[in-house]
């Protein structure tokens, strides 16, 4: 028989003890533990949505702009590019002094700064220091002068001729160059961001060789990108090009890394390739073809040019009439032409002015629908004496007797034989024969339309197009000197105190009287009526999703699409706001 001692029963109790003490520390240790990387994980989380918050989005280098152009480029060169595909191309690897804004104003590029003198004749431009081309050569006032010198040149027979012909050049020093013209020219500021040639690499060229040089083809410029490799097809003809960023611009490296550019033969290429995904962004497609592309993403602007149907009172007797110029012009709902001929991609006008310039109508279209306007242009020629003849059309009786002379509301309205166009001119004169007016279509192939139609001033009322300058400049499209060929005043119109109000605009430098002038300018073309002005069209850009900073603003040619090109971004970075300020 064993017996327990009170010490060994003791002993027993004390190592329970002990064991349940050491449980309950090591549940207390784990507890704690636990909380202590709960308070850890919970303040590195508030810390780090807390610095989320503070912190700013910026654009950060890198990413692929892939786009499809239609076109094939000959001539990457400013003194010679014509085609959009030139221009494409020429924007982007080129950089002038000065340089165009989405915003429709002008900034310094290789210039520092450009001072314009008292009398608006003489403007001196500092370039900016260690400036280089793509190639790494120096940048200096001899390839200004080169570039102008070859502008300027009658040989090569430059598009850019017009712009610099009588000005005068003069190399100040290698970093400082002169333009001297013969009077005050306000719009002379956009000659000024020609892209500049590098004379290190054509002076070597002659004459006779500078349009066919491959140097056109293989440009280096001073731009935003250069070229990296390019594309041919297999006979010759270059099919695509990769550019890079060129990080010694001017004006700062752009952030998209890569742009390639893919040519196409045609519309149908491009938005089949656009459908594939062979290509992200394309501009300038037609509006009946951007139906087939609602899915993509797209951006668009008004382009700096203004449509209208412009009278040649001169050829024919009854467009004479102010009135009938005027329930013409009265007749049109311009948002329903807008709908039905360009399915929306427009703006409405009433004036000889783009949206850029008078960014509201001075005169508004207050008809509630395409049947009111139609309504109350009849009731104005009615109460004017036009009468429906007997097979329909408006006629007026003036006179008695011997003397009485009928008119007959006819004319033939003549356009281009663009898609746009001839439906834009089938759906005005569908509404004038609503009317009453017998109106005839006459179509012609473009070259035909410039040498039988436009020059001799061979028509009746013409559906055309104005390019307006970024700086406009309204002497040559209103101005009466201008009424026969070279000059561009189509309607022939005549009034002096519109000739004074052009001559004001041109020499002007005061963007305040110059607002004032462009309205009153509006104002007298509108109460004449020489033209029914209708629509500026949209520029439409196809774009990706993933890159920002685009601002297509002003669009004067397709290739303003590219002026915010450095601030396009495919990738951001996170920053505290203190070095967002110094990014």
């Amino acid at each position: 028989m064993r017996l327990y001692t009170r010490p060994s029963f003791i002993m027993h109790i004390a190592t329970a003890t002990r064991a349940l003490r050491s449980k309950q520390s090591n549940v207390g240790r784990a507890l704690f533990y636990f909380f202590c990387l709960l308070l850890l994980v919970s303040s590195v989380g508030l810390l780090y949505l807390a610095n989320r918050a503070l912190l700013v989005a910026i654009p950060a280098r890198g990413g692929v702009w892939h786009e499809g152009i239609v076109g094939t480029p000959r001539f990457i060169n400013p003194v010679l590019a014509v085609s959009d595909a030139d221009q494409d191309l020429t924007a982007l690897v080129y950089s002038g002094l000065m340089k165009a804004t989405p915003e429709g104003t002008y900034i310094p590029d290789a210039a520092e700064r450009c001072d314009i003198s008292e009398d608006g004749r003489t403007y001196t431009c500092t370039l900016r220091p260690n400036l280089t081309f793509h190639d790494g050569t120096p940048l200096t006032a001899d390839d200004v002068v080169f570039t102008i010198a070859k502008a300027q040149d009658p040989a090569l027979k430059s598009p850019q001729f017009a712009n610099w012909n009588g000005v005068a050049v003069q190399k100040i020093s290698d970093t400082q160059v002169s333009f001297t013209i013969k009077q005050a020219y306000a719009p002379f500021i956009e000659n000024l961001s020609i892209g500049i040639l590098p004379a290190h690499v054509w002076k070597g060229v002659s004459d006779e060789e500078f349009a066919s040089s491959q140097l056109n083809t293989t440009p280096i410029g001073s731009g935003p990108y250069k070229v990296q490799t390019t594309g041919h097809a297999q006979n010759g003809t270059p099919t695509t090009y990769t550019l890079e960023a060129f990080a010694l611009y001017a004006l700062g490296e752009p952030y998209l890394t890569t742009l390639r550019c893919t040519f196409y033969q045609n519309e149908d290429d491009l938005v089949d390739a656009l459908k594939q995904g062979a290509v992200e962004a394309a501009g300038g497609i037609s509006p009946e073809r951007l139906t087939e592309l609602s899915k993509l993403s797209t951006a668009r602007a008004p382009i700096n040019r203004v449509f209208g149907v412009f009278f040649n009172q001169n050829q024919n007797e009854v467009l004479r009439d102010k009135d009938i110029r005027q329930a013409l012009n009265n007749a049109l709902d311009r948002e329903a032409l807008i709908r039905v001929v360009l399915h929306g991609y427009g703006q409405a006008l009433q004036g000889p002015l783009p949206p850029s310039v008078i960014p509201q109508n001075t005169i508004a279209n207050s008809s509630a629908s395409p049947d009111a306007a139609l309504a109350r242009a009849k009731d104005a020629l009615t109460t004017a004496g036009w009468q429906p003849g007997p097979d329909g059309f408006l006629v007026k009786t003036t006179g008695t007797g011997k003397n009485a002379t009928t008119a007959t509301l006819r004319f033939t309205l003549a356009t281009g034989n663009v898609p746009e166009l001839r439906a834009a001119a089938e759906y005005v004169a569908g509404v004038w024969r609503k009317l009453g007016a017998d109106v005839a279509l006459s179509v012609y192939d473009q070259g035909d339309l410039a040498q039988q139609v436009i020059r001799p001033r061979k028509f009746d009322a013409l559906l055309f197009g104005e390019v307006i300058g970024r700086e406009p400049d309204l002497f040559a499209f209103w101005d009466s000197s201008q009424r026969n060929d070279p000059g561009l005043n189509i309607a022939q119109y005549a009034n002096p105190a519109v000739d004074t109000l052009v001559e004001q605009l041109r020499s002007s430098h005061d963007e305040s009287l110059r607002t004032m002038l462009f309205k009153q300018f509006s104002l007298d073309i509108e109460k004449d009526v020489p033209a029914v002005f209708l629509y500026a069209p949209d520029f439409v850009y196809i774009v990706p999703n993933s890159v920002q900073g685009l601002n297509l603003g002003f669009i004067e040619e397709p290739s303003d699409r590219f002026l915010s090109v450095t601030g396009w971004h495919a990738e951001t970075d996170y920053v505290w706001p203190f070095f967002a300020q110094h990014h």
